[in-house]
């Protein structure tokens, strides 16, 4: 597999000392369950909104759980002596990373959840990032997918479809979905562009920055987004139940802290469109999760959809191993 140096990512990467390598921060035995890590961990987020948000509005949910991965973080970081990026240019790199990646992906995650979409739904429209990141990475990094990559995409697209089109309301039934109104998904739409950008943001002008202290800057800038946003437009009122404790602790520490860290890693070791192609995989293993948790049987459009998603993946990381 190619790594693209931080260097070559882009001019934007802090001046400080560089991070640590993908080689050191994961062992080399480790790096090859990196992916399917990632995957399990990044799935489970779809899940834990859906237990935290009836006890909490989406904008004050998450800038709590900003504070909490910040206040795990900053004593972290200084106890281990991590380097901060150093100049005005590469705060500001860190802190537009973050607004996409957590305050916006995040926030149209979440608002679509609390309107009722379902977290499978949700996992499915964010899955069509690789399509969208393999198109924006010509012109953003110059990234230039090879035929067979292509039809991977394409054929994780057509599984996608297929999925969403399991979750259309009968005919006659007046809606477009069921249980929920036909904006709603919009706001997911939303968190696949942010996600998307973001990504590719990340990977050519924070590459050069310390995990750590990059990504506690990332928080700090997402919490000043999402506090303004719980005050004018929410109750702020938070139920501290068992389940939204249970989930807060989840999200923050295995999500904010575990699957997020595999994320900048996995983008520093390849490509942005071979990274993207993992999101394809989410779809499947949050319908799974949830459909043991909460009873969310896909039908067989659905598993068909499924199938041809992973067979999307297959292409895409196979074609850029040759």
């Amino acid at each position: 597999m190619t790594r693209q140096s931080p260097t070559k990512a882009g001019s934007g990467a802090s001046s400080g000392a560089a991070a640590p390598s993908s080689t050191s921060v994961i062992g080399s035995p480790a790096r090859a369950l990196v992916p399917v890590v990632f995957v399990l961990l990044w799935s489970t987020g779809f899940i834990g909104a859906r237990y935290g948000l009836p006890h909490a509005e989406p904008a004050t949910f998450l800038a709590i759980r900003m504070v909490a991965a910040v206040a795990l973080m900053v004593p972290f970081a200084l106890a281990t002596r991590a380097p901060w990026p150093r100049g005005p240019r590469a705060v500001l790199n860190a802190a537009i990373a973050g607004v996409l990646m957590h305050a916006i992906y995040l926030g149209g995650v979440f608002i679509s959840i609390h309107q009722g979409v379902p977290a499978a739904m949700a996992a499915v429209i964010v899955g069509l990032q690789p399509l969208l990141t393999a198109l924006l990475a010509i012109p953003m990094l110059g990234e230039r997918p090879r035929p067979r990559q292509w039809a991977g995409l394409l054929l994780g697209l057509a599984g996608v479809l297929l999925v969403l089109a399991d979750k259309i309301a009968p005919a006659g039934s007046g809606l477009l979905f069921q249980g929920f109104p036909a904006w709603a998904p919009l706001f997911s739409v939303g968190s696949l562009v942010a996600i998307t950008v973001g990504t590719l943001f990340q990977k050519r002008h924070c590459s050069g920055q310390d995990l750590r202290t990059g990504t506690i800057i990332q928080y700090v800038a997402s919490f000043l987004v999402l506090l303004p946003v719980a005050l004018l437009f929410e109750t702020r009122a938070v139920d501290w139940a068992p389940e939204f404790i249970g989930a807060l602790v989840w999200l923050t520490v295995v999500l904010s802290l575990g699957a997020v860290s595999l994320l900048y890693v996995l983008l520093r070791r390849g490509a942005a469109s071979e990274t993207a192609s993992l999101f394809y995989l989410v779809p499947l293993s949050a319908a799974v999760i949830a459909w043991i948790l909460f009873d969310e049987a896909p039908g067989a459009l659905g598993l068909c959809g499924m199938a041809l998603t992973a067979a999307g993946v297959w292409l895409v990381v196979g074609a850029r191993r040759r």
